[in-house]
């Protein structure tokens, strides 16, 4: 039994290591980037994309890894396609 409850820990471990900081990061960078080009604000992005404004928030500062309907969402509000909101340099 311990042997499974180890083997369970250890694929965890490797689930929640497979998020790449400096990617995430970088995505939320550029998001900020796209915004202020346009000169929104968090709120006005978080109302086009019929989003949470804590969520753009923490997209933003690389607080969470957001999901592609988000993506897609923040791309439509944006007036972009989910190509152009995905090329990025990861820094």
């Amino acid at each position: 039994m311990q042997s499974i409850v180890m083997n369970i820990i250890r694929n965890l471990a490797f689930v929640i290591n497979l998020k790449n900081k400096k990617l995430i990061l970088s995505f939320g960078k550029h998001i900020r980037k796209l915004r202020e080009e346009r000169d929104y604000s968090m709120r006005y992005l978080a109302d086009l994309a019929d989003v949470n404004y804590t969520q753009i928030s923490k997209i933003e500062t690389g607080k969470i890894n957001t999901t592609i309907s988000t993506a897609y969402a923040i791309a439509k509000a944006l007036d972009i396609t989910l190509e152009q909101l995905f090329k990025f340099e990861i820094k």
